[in-house]
């Protein structure tokens, strides 16, 4: 199988790798859209810039091009990967509008708002953009740096299309990477978007030495918000319960190499927001998220306390002790989700 990924940031480096190590015989290619980044992997066969450490494999190439030339070079592939953030999905979409070949981002969360428009997710934004594409996501509870290193990883590979949903298992499924195919895109990418603000908030809790209990609590509540967000636009209940809602939840929300777990966490020692996201030299796409989730809900007259409360954190209303009290303040309630 012939593979591209366009954005050699960390994951779709990583996921590069796995693809050309897995002893399918697939023939990848990645591409980076600085100039100066495509000449340095060619030359260290590395992407030392994001993934250092992480070698490439005999069958992974580095592609060359510009920008406008991808769509001529990418028309007889097996399989287009995007690997861009959310801010560029849209662009990337647009670009490939006319393409004969499937198309899937990994991007998790939700486009930032436009004007008095909303943020909409990726299957949204294709439908906009590229109606007549064949696409997907592919999601999980995944950390590049473990995937790149062939450490066991399980993820998601959502579409509507069941060719393509196979074309993904075929793609990367090998001896470290196991992949479960999902008809439920809108679940898979609500979980995706979600789980990025909850990380933020238990980076926030466990920054504030809150405790396990708090962590626990804050999870599993976190959950109730991803599942009736989901609801409300169409998913499925039980995808919440697999890899890309509560798995990826978990890891995202504990796991010290999430970026948005760290924002959490750097907010609490008194950084600003800024100061937080510079130290990180990467997208934590929570900090774009939050904002839109809490508007998609309220729109939906839905309601989302935690994501109210990072919302109100990152724009500064409310300090980070004072988001807990806000928290722990509301009038008791039945559990539900």
């Amino acid at each position: 199988m012939k593979i591209t990924v366009l954005g050699a940031g960390a994951w779709g480096t990583a996921l590069a790798i796995a693809a050309a190590g897995n002893g399918g015989g697939h023939e990848v290619r990645l591409w980076a859209r600085n100039p100066a980044q495509t000449a340095d992997m060619k030359q260290r066969h590395e992407n030392l810039r994001y993934l250092p450490g992480s070698p490439f494999p005999p069958r992974l190439q580095v592609l060359e091009a510009g920008l406008d030339e991808l769509p001529d070079l990418l028309a007889t592939d097996d399989l287009v990967v995007i690997a861009t953030p959310m801010a560029a999905l849209r662009d990337m979409l647009t670009l490939l509008r006319a393409s004969p070949v499937p198309v899937v981002w990994l991007c998790k969360g939700f486009e930032r708002a436009a004007g008095d428009g909303i943020g909409l997710l990726g299957h949204e934004i294709c439908a906009e953009v590229a109606p007549g594409l064949q696409a997907g996501a592919l999601s999980g509870p995944s950390f590049a740096k473990e995937v790149a290193a062939g450490r066991p990883t399980a993820l998601v590979a959502a579409s509507d299309s069941p060719e393509l949903r196979e074309r993904l298992v075929q793609a990367f499924h090998g001896h470290s990477l196991r992949v479960y195919a999902n008809d439920d895109l809108v679940g898979v990418e609500v979980g995706g978007a979600i789980k990025n603000v909850m990380a933020i908030a238990t980076g926030l809790c466990d920054g504030l030495d809150l405790g396990l209990n708090a962590r626990a609590a804050l999870i599993t509540r976190g959950l109730a918000e991803m599942a009736r967000l989901g609801l409300a636009l169409g998913a499925k209940a039980e995808t919440f319960m697999g890899l890309s809602g509560l798995g990826d939840l978990v890891l995202t929300a504990t796991g010290d190499l999430s970026r948005n777990r760290q924002v959490g966490l750097l907010l609490a020692k008194g950084l600003t927001l800024q100061q937080a996201v510079d130290s990180l030299g990467h997208v934590a796409e929570g900090v774009y998220s939050a904002h839109t989730v809490a508007e998609r809900a309220r729109a939906l007259g839905i309601e989302l306390p935690i994501t109210e409360a990072v919302v109100d954190l990152l724009d500064g209303r409310l300090q980070p002790a004072e988001a807990v009290a806000a928290l722990m303040g509301r009038d008791p309630v039945a559990e539900r989700h």
